[in-house]
């Protein structure tokens, strides 16, 4: 069996399900100073993974600090091996995205078809390359903070 099927820290359900991976240091920047929610978006995403929609890790950084509030979609496990690439975000913050995002999700995310109309604006093109995906398989560095 592939390695990422079943880490240690993650349960047979949760490898059904797809990831998401965001920007801890600028979660809320898009929003910044006009965000009701306590937390803000990253409370949003919180709530997602809370409620089985996502796995959820949050990383210092994903090098891409000009765009604000970036979040990558990662196929389930299964997608992944199947060769779906993760699904790159930026500005993706507040209500409605954040909802378009969990509806997505829902419907299977990155493998399950494109990203909602609502979202497509929000895509980051990173071309066919994978290398710079974030970590998914269970050897988390020591920098991410899993939620």
């Amino acid at each position: 069996m592939p390695h990422d099927d079943f880490p240690a820290d993650r349960s047979p359900a949760e490898a059904g399900l797809p990831g998401l991976t965001a920007c801890a240091l600028c979660a809320g920047e898009t929003l910044d100073g006009v965000d009701d929610l306590p937390g803000g978006q990253a409370e949003r995403l919180r709530r997602l993974a809370e409620g089985g929609v996502a796995r959820l890790t949050f990383v210092d950084c994903l090098d891409e600090c000009e765009r604000g509030d970036v979040v990558v979609a990662r196929p389930t496990a299964h997608c992944r091996r199947a060769g779906v690439a993760p699904v790159w975000f930026e500005r993706l913050a507040g209500d409605g995205p954040t909802a378009a995002l969990a509806e997505w999700l829902r419907q299977g995310g990155p493998g399950g078809g494109p990203p909602p109309a609502a979202l497509r604006d929000l895509v980051i093109d990173r071309g066919t390359a994978d290398d710079d995906a974030p970590a998914h398989d269970g050897d988390t560095p020591a920098h991410v903070h899993t939620a």
